[in-house]
């Protein structure tokens, strides 16, 4: 049985209800078409779950505007979504194209800071939020009593005598459910062995984040990645209402399951009903979590990234030892679950079981 608005209902009790699935749900392709943000191929999906959220084709695939029944999740910057032809990838050019939005993926061969890195030059955080997918497919149908969404693509960061790596991402959801999964599989289709860097750079703002938001984790440690942020490590969880304040990083060793499972949990109990954004993963696959905690003036935005890599650039991780490489045809898969809990009794058990954690 399918549960939409409070009821149940099998498949053909739905269909006898609606002259398309549409009507309650699914995936559109959509052509942004204003200013700098002109031929963007996107896809809006409706989870009829509560969940909206709008996939960037044109943008590495990444996620833009994200909803909770109307309660905007992500933190969206000024500059719109820019076409990939604006990106400026010098130096901290990055910043001129970054979108916000729930997922501003940074890789695949650098992330994090710019740096000289021997004979090439590093900008921010990588080409692949920048670079529009290739092979893109999209599709809703009937499993049996469940009614799967997906939108799929291929994003390739490659040159000549250069890198030649290929992500393959698939974000899917089900009829009536709040939930996003996201797989991906990063490929070194090359011939030599290559630099491999992955941050799933989640941005997260208001109304979700507020004052009295808590970001609720199963750290067995948390350091600053600055000297001030050191400083106010003890405060990391909490927010504060907007500031002139300069950024600050967090890097969390997450606790987790015998399989390498753990949740982690931005939780505000003042809004509607209570809400709680849960993200799943697996440290195994992606063993750090970097937070970026920024309630600034406009700039009102928390970060929760789960990485293969710190951020401080490709050399600073080549020299720490933490470094991936992928030889030539080996490939990493990487999976991460988005859901809401809503209302205190939903809230305080996904609390509970992060807690289980430690």
């Amino acid at each position: 049985m399918l549960a939409l608005y409070g009821k149940s209902y099998s498949p053909e009790e739905l269909r006898k209800r609606v002259g398309s699935i549409d009507q309650v749900g699914g995936v559109r392709r959509i052509m942004l078409a204003d200013g700098n943000e002109t031929g963007v191929e996107a896809f809006d999906v409706r989870t009829g779950g509560g969940l909206d959220f709008t996939v960037l084709a044109g943008r590495g695939m990444d996620i833009g505007r994200a909803t909770y029944r109307s309660y905007p999740l992500a933190w969206l910057s000024p500059t719109g979504v820019p076409a990939a032809a604006y990106f400026e990838p010098e130096g901290l050019g990055w910043l001129r194209s970054f979108h916000g939005g729930l997922l501003a993926t940074c890789g695949l061969t650098y992330a994090g800071a710019p740096a000289q890195d021997g004979d090439e030059e590093l900008g921010l955080h990588g080409r692949v939020s920048n670079t529009p997918a290739r092979e893109v497919s999209y599709g809703a149908s009937w499993h049996e009593d469940d009614y799967l969404m997906y939108v799929q693509g291929q994003v390739r960061e490659a040159s000549v005598f250069g890198p030649n790596m290929v992500l393959t991402r698939r974000i899917s959801a089900m009829l009536g459910h709040p939930v996003m999964y996201l797989q991906d599989v990063v490929e070194n289709q090359g011939f030599a062995p290559q630099e491999h860097m992955l941050v799933y750079h989640c941005n997260l703002g208001f109304p979700l984040m507020d004052q009295n938001t808590e970001l609720v984790a199963s750290s067995a440690e948390v350091t600053g990645q600055q000297e001030f942020a050191q400083e106010t490590v003890d405060s990391h969880a909490s927010f504060a209402e907007p500031q002139e304040i300069d950024e600050r990083v967090y890097y969390h060793q997450l606790n987790a399951a015998e399989d390498g499972s753990t949740t982690v949990a931005v939780v505000n109990r003042d809004l509607g009903a209570g809400i709680a954004l849960v993200f799943s993963l697996n440290v195994n696959e992606l063993p750090y979590l970097v937070q970026w905690k920024m309630p600034g003036l406009g700039t009102y935005v928390m970060g929760i990234e789960p990485a293969n890599c710190h951020v401080e650039g490709r050399p600073a991780e080549r020299e720490r030892g933490t470094l991936q490489v992928l030889e030539p045809g080996e490939s990493r898969s990487y999976t991460m679950t988005l859901n809401i809990a809503e209302g205190p009794e939903a809230i305080d058990q996904v609390v509970a079981s992060i807690q289980a954690l430690g």
